[in-house]
């Protein structure tokens, strides 16, 4: 089920990068993402009230809430970096190089996680890279 997931969520990333870079055409990139951020905000508040999931609220451990306030913290910058990038660039370069956190991911995944990672992660994360290098030249 994780891969239907995953593909979906790979399907609104492509939107996500051509509505973005039609919405900051007139607009300051950081205002972009503070209207895009308080959409994003609306949206999961009302999933996590319609699901009824607002009474773990209180049973989050401390440790657990520094750890999404750093991963909202680092969305945040990614957010407002990504912005910027595609009001400078095209969008069909921008997004591939942003791809580079999936390299990123693998790499602090195996040093801090300890996962494990084989050839065929290997492998893809050399092509993810080598794409990312090519789209930085025209």
């Amino acid at each position: 089920m994780w891969k239907y997931y995953a593909l979906l969520s790979a399907f609104f990333a492509a939107l996500t990068a051509v509505f973005a870079k039609i919405g900051v055409k007139d607009v300051d990139s950081d205002l972009a993402t503070a209207i895009r951020t308080t959409v994003i905000l609306f949206i999961t508040w009302g999933i996590a009230i319609l699901g009824n999931h607002t009474c773990d609220f209180r049973c989050i451990p401390s440790r657990t809430w520094i750890f999404l306030i750093l991963s909202g913290a680092a969305t945040g910058l990614s957010w407002l970096f990504y912005f910027r990038a595609l009001q400078l660039g095209d969008v069909s370069r921008v997004a591939p190089i942003d791809k580079l956190s999936v390299v990123f991911t693998i790499c602090l995944s195996f040093m801090f996680l300890k996962e494990p990672i084989n050839a065929k992660v290997i492998v893809g994360a050399l092509l993810i890279t080598a794409g990312s290098i090519v789209m930085l030249y025209k």
